[in-house]
């Protein structure tokens, strides 16, 4: 959430940043209800003073007719101040729900554009396998292997349901522990967090209102995340920190869930589109600094880079069009591993950040070298995603007799080097 002291100052730049981004949002109205809000509050507080001060003269009067004289002028005060809380209230109320439709505003370097098809790239990593054979879809190799059951997953889970089995499960697993690994060097806190999570970290984080039709919401009103961002950002709610503890560094781990409501009809084969998955998650929270936040997005996106690297995996990144960016988002990198089958790059990481503007929301602030209170800056970026990222392994390591190479990266976790043909 933007400062409302920032947007009615800075009117024409947000208002190019929500274009930019291509969200509607009614500046116009909302200065009207801030104005109206600041309004009612001034003579809120204005008459609960008087109050105040006619309470004081009621104990102090020494006159049963003074005192009857002020009671008197109270109740008619009391019955006005009545209206205009519940006033308040209304004001209140249509305030916060448009000031959570307020967009951040992009960075200068976010290109414009209307959807990922005008991301940018910004660099490429690695050599796309030359195969002279014709190559086989993820979906393909690892039925072939008795990797994946997707008709039994769909029969037990319903549509994009599956079940990881063999060498299917053994290469999640020995995912995990080599993220777990390339990790345990970088001073991140691992972190197990909670996948059902309450309304609150949602909506701090921008979530909701606006992504509601992908969540899975209980019977009690909580939701199912698609990220353990979420969770990790409810972590330091309503909390002030230390600067000297900052940053703070989180490789986050949950079970994930997202309906993709929006995705009907596109990846409907295969894991890579599903509904169930799991995430190794990077969160930082820095000092509120523009600076600070550029060097820790770089890092995060290098962290996610290097994991890549070290599983061979061909990739490239590009910077999110503006189209293409979250309501919270001030800039975005998309990483993107190499699809044999499809003869594109296909998402495999994530990498933004937010400025405040997710902290304004869950209150989380610290405490700068003179004395100010200030909200910290937040990041995030995918460490790693499972099962997606097995579409791109088993695709760019298959071989013309259908046998798949491990990357040199898993084999001691696999026990071997390669899945051959059963």
């Amino acid at each position: 959430m933007l400062d409302i002291k920032f947007i009615r100052e800075n009117k024409e730049i947000v208002a190019a940043g929500a274009k930019k981004k291509r969200i509607d949002v009614d500046l116009d109205r909302l200065i009207a209800v801030d104005d109206k809000r600041r309004e009612l509050q001034a003579s809120v507080d204005q008459k609960r003073a008087e109050q105040n001060a006619a309470s004081e003269k009621i104990t102090s009067s020494k006159s049963d007719a003074e005192r009857g004289e002020i009671i008197a002028r109270m109740q008619s005060l009391k019955e006005t101040l009545k209206l205009e809380e519940e006033s308040l209230q209304e004001a209140m109320k249509e305030w916060r729900a448009l000031m959570v439709l307020v967009p951040n505003v992009p960075d200068m370097s976010v290109p414009d554009g209307e959807s990922d098809a005008d991301n940018k790239e910004v660099r490429a990593w690695g050599t796309k396998p030359a195969f002279d054979f014709e190559p086989k879809s993820h979906s393909e190799l690892l039925l072939m292997h008795d990797m994946a059951d997707y008709e039994r997953g769909a029969k037990v889970a319903g549509f994009r349901g599956y079940f990881l089995k063999n060498d299917g499960a053994r290469l999640v697993w020995a995912l995990e522990r080599f993220a777990q690994d390339q990790f345990a060097s970088k001073d991140f806190t691992p972190m197990i967090v909670p996948s059902l999570v309450r309304r609150e970290s949602f909506v701090g984080t921008g979530y909701l209102p606006q992504s509601e039709e992908d969540l899975y919401r209980t019977q009690d009103g909580e939701y199912l995340a698609g990220t353990a961002e979420v969770a990790s950002m409810g972590y330091y709610m309503d909390e002030i920190l230390d600067k000297k503890d900052l940053p703070k560094k989180f490789l986050s781990f949950s079970p994930c869930f997202r309906r993709e409501a929006g995705s009907h009809g596109k990846d409907t084969k295969g894991i890579f589109r599903i509904h169930e998955f799991q995430k190794y998650e990077q969160v930082i929270l820095c000092e509120a600094n523009h600076e600070e936040s550029v060097r820790w997005h770089e890092e995060i996106t290098k962290n996610a880079e290097e994991l890549l690297q070290a599983l061979e995996l061909p990739y490239r990144v590009v910077i999110n069009c503006g189209g293409d960016l979250g309501l919270g988002q001030v800039k975005k990198y998309d990483i993107e591993a190499w699809m044999p089958s499809e003869k594109k790059y296909r998402e495999t990481h994530s990498s933004s950040y937010f400025h405040d503007f997710q902290t304004r929301r869950l209150n989380i602030r610290y405490r700068d070298d003179e004395g100010v209170v200030r909200y910290v800056h937040s990041l995030n970026n995918t460490a790693l995603a499972t099962p997606r990222i097995l579409c791109q392994i088993v695709e760019n390591n298959q071989r013309a007799d259908g046998s798949i190479s491990i990357p040199e990266a898993l084999r001691a976790a696999m026990g071997k080097d390669e899945i051959k043909n059963r």
